[in-house]
């Protein structure tokens, strides 16, 4: 049968890429790949030339991990003990005075892990271990090698290892649960439960597995959730879940209330509010109409025929868009969601504005980087937009004969 195409779609090669996304997404490897070897040996990145550590967020997950192989697991959330030992690893004071430590319990086992090692040795492995299972799983969802080059390319790469920050592990759990869950709704529901450990996320997923009757991959991730809780209390005592909720309205009231993170690093509606001078309420006020409005899309989407692609890169953009607390580093998961969308252009054709708009959504974290400037917000409602748009009318009910065709991956 003749393969047939969107009326103005780019017409896709055998196993290729388009060439503009290719050479960006290229150009932008090679100098992920090119920067931090370079600046490890000139001074720009972990260690300064004086041998003064560089502030960066990865000595909290060193600090924790420390205190945990001493056996003081549940003084990694507070404030003044976390500060001391990074204090000491870095050999120097900086504005802020320290990074909070604010992770649950489980993820004390990477922290713990990671401490046995010398910090620079720990600083560099984790974002060499990390990016494996991130790049598997894009180079999985677009089906073809230029997933590698689009993982490796995609610009908040840089962000991600520059601080020594999770955002592979995010991405490659949110990425590894949506790949999987068609086909493997036991290790979607693995993957799902692992990601508890940034419990930001926590929220659309529970509902869009209840609302698309997914109760496989529901229970398997609500078991695994309790199962690392159960273990890490178990290697870590009830102390360290007691030291998280006691430390827990800190923290939402130093970074959310109190913007002492400062309002331009974090990417979301709330944050931007807040960065334009808009008070906690306006800003709570926006956010949670917002976070109303994604949930009953994905809601829709994923009741609807729409082919699970879309559902998929719904899911994972509507993550982003919901949660107040968002770093740059954190917007890894966009990757995937682009990945899903470059999947079904690579096999479909990509329609005259894609490029380009993707083109924008890969220089807004470029822009971010040499300005300060909070545009995290912006990519993300470019891919939401892309993918509501290339999902067409998703809110209408068709024919049961073209439910199947509509549902193909």
């Amino acid at each position: 049968m003749a393969e047939s195409f969107p009326a103005s779609a780019t017409k896709p090669q055998a196993n290729a890429a388009p060439g503009a996304l290719f050479v960006v997404c290229f150009v932008l490897l090679c100098v992920n790949a090119t920067f931090f070897p370079a600046s490890l040996f000139s001074g720009g990145w972990i260690w300064q030339k004086d041998g003064l550590g560089i502030p960066t967020d990865f000595v909290n997950v060193w600090a924790a991990g420390k205190l945990a192989l001493q056996g003081h697991p549940a003084l990694a959330w507070d404030w003044d003990v976390q500060r001391a030992i990074e204090l000491d690893v870095l050999k120097q004071d900086w504005p802020g005075g320290y990074f909070a430590w604010h992770y649950p319990p489980p993820f004390l086992f990477v922290a713990a892990f990671l401490a046995q090692f010398p910090y620079t040795v720990a600083f560099v492995g984790w974002v060499c271990a990390s990016f494996v299972p991130y790049i598997l799983v894009m180079r999985a969802i677009v089906g073809r090698a230029f997933g590698f080059i689009l993982a490796a390319g995609f610009p908040i790469v840089f962000t991600n290892v520059l601080v020594g920050q999770n955002g592979f592990l995010t991405a490659a759990l949110v990425g590894g649960t949506l790949y999987l869950l068609p086909v493997r709704p036991v290790l979607a529901g693995i993957c799902l439960g692992f990601l508890t450990y940034k419990p930001q996320y926590g929220l659309l997923f529970p509902i869009v597995l209840i609302a698309s009757a997914r109760w496989t991959t529901f229970v398997s991730a609500a078991i695994t959730a309790v199962a690392l809780a159960a273990i890490s209390a178990l290697a870590f005592g009830l102390e360290s879940w007691q030291a998280f909720f006691h430390w827990l309205p800190h923290f939402s009231q130093a970074f959310l209330v109190e913007g002492k993170a400062t309002w331009w690093k974090l990417q979301s509606l709330y944050s931007l509010v807040r960065y334009l001078g808009g008070s906690e309420q306006l800003g709570w006020a926006f956010h949670w109409v917002l976070t109303s409005a994604v949930a009953v899309v994905l809601v829709l989407l994923w009741r609807s025929p729409v082919r699970y692609g879309f559902k998929a890169a719904a899911l994972a953009v509507g993550t982003l868009l919901t949660t107040p607390y968002l770093f740059m580093y954190d917007i890894m998961v966009l990757a995937v969601a682009v990945a899903f969308l470059v999947r079904i252009g690579l096999r479909e054709g990509f329609l005259a504005y894609e490029l380009p708009a993707l083109g924008g959504t890969l220089l807004l974290p470029i822009v971010f980087v040499l300005s300060g400037i909070p545009v995290g917000l912006a990519a993300n409602l470019i891919v939401a937009s892309l993918i509501l748009r290339r999902a067409g009318h998703w809110w209408r009910r068709e024919p049961a004969g073209s439910r199947a065709a509509m549902a193909a991956a």
